[in-house]
C-alpha cells in the first residue's frame, strides 16, 4: 500500500501575528498507523521541505503517545524535513491520499490547484480520500461530475464550538462546519474533542485531533 500524505506550507495565523502550520497529533497519529500496517508513506507539501508544525501542537498539553514517538523517531524526522513537492506528485503512484490538519491548510492547500486535481484525480480512480480536523476545509472547491464532492456525502470536520474554544472563529477563511454544511456535505458531529470518523464511499473525514488515528485506521480498512 502506498500513501500519500499532504501536509500544509503554511505558517501564518491570519494578521494575528501568530505562527500555525500542521498539527503534531494529525501528522504522527495516520503516520504511524499507516506505517504498522506496512505502508509504505510519501508526505508532501506545496514548497516542498520542511512543514512548518503549529507550535501549539508541539507543547506538552498537545503531547501524546504518538506525538513522543515522532519525537524519539529520527527517520520519520527526515522524512518530514524533507517532504516532495506536491506539483512533483503523480496520483498514479499512490493508493490513498490523507490530509492531516492543523489550521494551516485553510489557507494554501484548500485553494491549491494541484492539490484540488490530485483528490479529483484519486477520488474519479475510486481511491480513498481522507482528511482530518481542519483538513477538511482542502476539499471546499474539489468537484467530480460539476458538483461538491461533498454534496450527498456523510462527513465530520472541526466543529465551530471546537474553533469557539481556541478563540479562532473571526481568524480563520471560513468555518469547517458550515462550509461543509454549505457545500451540501451530510455534517455529523459529536462531543467537542471526542473521537468521530466518518467513511461514505471511499471519502472519510475525522472530527479533530483525537480522530487522526481512527480516520487512519478507516483509510486502511478501505485499502484492505
Amino acid at each position: 500500500m502506498k500513501i500519500l500524505m499532504v501536509l500544509t506550507s503554511h505558517d501564518k495565523l491570519g494578521d494575528t501575528g501568530k505562527k500555525t502550520g500542521f498539527w503534531l497529533e494529525e501528522f504522527a497519529a495516520p503516520y504511524y498507523t499507516f506505517l504498522d500496517a506496512g505502508s509504505e508513506i510519501t508526505v508532501a507539501s506545496p514548497k516542498g521541505g520542511q512543514p512548518p508544525i503549529d507550535p501549539k501542537s508541539d507543547t506538552p498539553e498537545g503531547k501524546t503517545p504518538l506525538t513522543e514517538r515522532f519525537k524519539a523517531d529520527p527517520a520519520a524526522q527526515k522524512v518530514l524535513a524533507h517532504t516532495v513537492r506536491l506539483a512533483d506528485v503523480n496520483s498514479r503512484d499512490f493508493d490513498a491520499i490523507f490530509y492531516p490538519g492543523g489550521h494551516g491548510p485553510m489557507w494554501d492547500l484548500a485553494e491549491d490547484a494541484t492539490s484540488i486535481r490530485l483528490i479529483e484525480e484519486f477520488y474519479n480512480e475510486g481511491k480513498p480520500v481522507g482528511a482530518v480536523c481542519h483538513a477538511p476545509a482542502v476539499l471546499h472547491r474539489v468537484e467530480i461530475g460539476g458538483k461538491p464532492l461533498v454534496s450527498g456525502k456523510r462527513v465530520s470536520g472541526f466543529t465551530n464550538t471546537e474553533e469557539e474554544a481556541v478563540h479562532l472563529t473571526n481568524v480563520v477563511p471560513f468555518l469547517v462546519e458550515d462550509e461543509l454544511k454549505r457545500l451540501g456535505g451530510k455534517y455529523e458531529k459529536v462531543g467537542d474533542w471526542q473521537v468521530l470518523a466518518i467513511t461514505d464511499g471511499h471519502l472519510v473525514t475525522g472530527q479533530n485531533p483525537a480522530s487522526s488515528a481512527e480516520a487512519a485506521r478507516q483509510v486502511l480498512a478501505l485499502l484492505k
